[in-house]
């Protein structure tokens, strides 16, 4: 079975950084996309970063491709940071990371793509 765990979520003054960690346990492959999300209440869960397991592709959100940055530690995708730079109020929401296993060479930020979620982590961007 398939399990995300995330981690590094907290409190941060605006204009400050965050790194959150996506830990994967279960792949039975080795083609996993893993991508970052977040809703705030009242809102639909959107899109930020995604990075697929085809030489490491990634996209993002035009809102935040200049602050924000997706890595792995490796081909497998079996660990995903964003790093969160310049945070803003606007940044509070509840983040979570997800996996879809396709096997597509890319990555998409669309929620419904993807079949296995994390808990999700509370980022909480003060002024």
């Amino acid at each position: 079975e398939v399990q995300l765990v995330e981690s590094g979520g907290g409190l941060v003054q605006a204009g400050g950084s965050l790194r959150l960690t996506c830990t994967a346990s279960g792949f039975t492959h080795d083609s996993y996309a893993v991508g970052w999300f977040r809703q705030v209440p009242g809102k639909e869960r959107e899109g930020l970063a995604c990075i697929s397991s085809f030489e490491g592709t990634t996209h993002y959100l035009d809102s935040v491709k200049e602050r924000f940055t997706i890595s792995s530690d490796n081909a497998k995708n079996s660990v995903v940071y964003l790093q969160m730079n310049s945070l803003n109020t606007e940044d509070t929401a509840v983040y979570s990371c997800a996996a879809e296993g396709s096997g597509w060479p890319g990555c998409n930020l669309l929620p419904s793509l993807y079949d296995y979620w994390s808990q999700g982590t509370q980022v909480t961007v003060s002024s």
